[in-house]
């Protein structure tokens, strides 16, 4: 199986050990990844701000980049973000729709049918939910807003988690409330967000976990700064870093040196 990465603007300029996990996952399980170098923003921050006619370059991109799929060239893409998947799924048909452009809708809408967020291809997809990671560490997830009510995935990164070799996992206490990011949201709203955050802080810690698990390193930014602040002593890592290892073999993001493009 051939799929395609998707490393997400953030992923590719400040996070890169997201889509590096990635790809050294989906290679351990015998994937081949394609990393197209032409990948930029998938356009969701200027959709959610409004500014339609300034995400059509980016969404035109997008397609450009990714319609090799709809030939049969990659069997999937594969996004380690769940938020990112959801605008790819509900955004840019709708965006390029409404600037005048359904051909592009059009593809765009056959790409984001062949489009998955991480854990739902390895369940879905691959159809397991163990891929033989380990991981000896004290562990709780939170389930991003995007993820849970737009890609709407679900269980699946939980049960991916449990299936970890050597994990501690623990439920965390209202995971499904929203942690205050909400991209421009915690910009627009500080006060709002930063009392979101410290309730969803109380909770992780309360876990007594050692990392924080996500599928979206926009929102691990965010609770990752703010435990950060109070000194919690919790790790924020993408649900990728920790299935990526194993026990032979465990995930070093120094020692990955895969760009975009590569």
């Amino acid at each position: 199986m051939k799929v395609a990465l998707f490393a997400t603007c953030i992923g590719d300029a400040m996070f890169p050990q997201a889509p590096q996990a990635t790809l050294q996952l989906l290679t351990r399980l015998g994937i081949d990844v394609v990393v197209p170098p032409s990948q930029a923003c998938c356009g969701q921050m200027h959709v959610n701000t409004g500014y339609y006619p300034e995400a059509m370059p980016l969404i035109e991109n997008h397609v450009r980049t990714y319609e090799p799929v709809l030939d049969g060239e990659w069997d999937a893409i594969v996004v380690p973000s769940g938020s990112c998947t959801g605008s790819i799924r509900h955004q840019q048909k709708l965006v390029a729709d409404a600037q005048g452009h359904p051909e592009l809708g059009t593809k765009a809408q056959a790409i984001a049918n062949k489009t998955y967020e991480l854990s739902e291809f390895i369940v879905d997809v691959l159809g397991t939910d163990d891929v033989g990671a380990y991981f000896a560490h004290r562990v709780t997830y939170h389930p991003t807003c995007h993820s849970l009510r737009v890609a709407r995935v679900g269980d699946k990164p939980e049960r991916l988690l449990r299936n970890v070799r050597g994990i501690d996992f623990v439920e965390l206490p209202h995971g499904d409330s929203c942690c205050g990011f909400g991209g421009t949201f915690s910009l627009k709203n500080p006060d709002t967000s930063a009392s979101m955050l410290a309730d969803k802080m109380t909770n992780i810690k309360s876990t007594g976990a050692d990392v924080l698990v996500a599928g979206d390193y926009s929102c691990l930014m965010h609770i990752a700064g703010g435990l950060a602040r109070n000194r919690a002593g919790i790790r924020a890592m993408h649900l990728a870093e920790v299935l990526a290892g194993t026990e032979d073999q465990p995930w070093i993001p120094a020692q990955s040196t895969v760009k975009v493009g590569a």
